[in-house]
């Protein structure tokens, strides 16, 4: 197992096709990295909820996840489900992310997700962010589309409980779904732990990764 950082993070993207998809796929690394570095600046983007509860659930839960961070959140009200009928749209909104920006790290959805919405963000942000570290984090959900992830966040205990705690405390609209659980997000943690050699782990796609080894 090779570790390598992406030394000093001073400004993180996040990018999610719906509320909740950045806490669920990254949550954990967003308080890894808050927690670390007090002040850090976070500008999120989410393409649907603008304007409904779903939109001041994911208000209160970024807050929740990027303690002491300078939180940047921007809601949009794309309709869920249908981002490839608004790619014009979606595209316009994550070049607006992108400009006058320079983040040191981009998290976004996998370009491999089932989920249409998921896919479509994923292809989108690589075509504003060309020169960034982009992490693409995993959803778990019915349709089996976990993969072989090539980086990884080891996740303490304590920052692993404490993001299955506010998943669950801050979205109380997603408790019905059978796979909205703690078993669930703490399974999956668990599993990606012992790929990496921790006890938890968020995982993530690497499309792209270029090398300064002897700088």
């Amino acid at each position: 197992m090779i570790r390598l950082g992406a030394g000093r993070l001073d400004r993180i993207v996040a990018v999610g096709a719906h509320c909740d998809d950045i806490a669920i796929g990254a949550g954990g690394t967003l308080l890894t990295m808050c927690l670390a570095r007090p002040g850090l600046r976070v500008d999120a983007l989410v393409l649907s909820g603008g304007g409904t509860e779903r939109e001041q659930e994911e208000r209160t839960a970024l807050a929740a996840f990027c303690p002491g961070a300078d939180l940047r959140l921007t809601v949009l009200k794309l309709p869920d489900g249908l981002l490839p009928a608004y790619w014009d749209e979606a595209k316009a909104a994550v070049e607006e992310v992108r400009t006058g920006i320079e983040p040191d790290l981009v998290l976004a959805p996998r370009t491999e997700d089932a989920h249409q919405d998921h896919r479509g963000l994923a292809k989108l942000v690589p075509t504003a962010f060309r020169d960034h570290l982009v992490l693409g984090y995993e959803i778990v959900k019915w349709d089996g589309d976990l993969g072989r992830p090539a980086a990884y966040q080891p996740l303490s205990p304590r920052i692993a409980e404490r993001k299955v705690r506010l998943l669950q405390e801050h979205y109380p609209s997603q408790r019905h779904r059978p796979w909205y659980d703690r078993e669930a997000f703490l399974g999956l943690a668990r599993i990606r732990g012992i790929e990496c050699r921790a006890r938890y782990a968020e995982a993530f796609a690497v499309t792209k990764l270029t090398l300064t080894l002897g700088g």
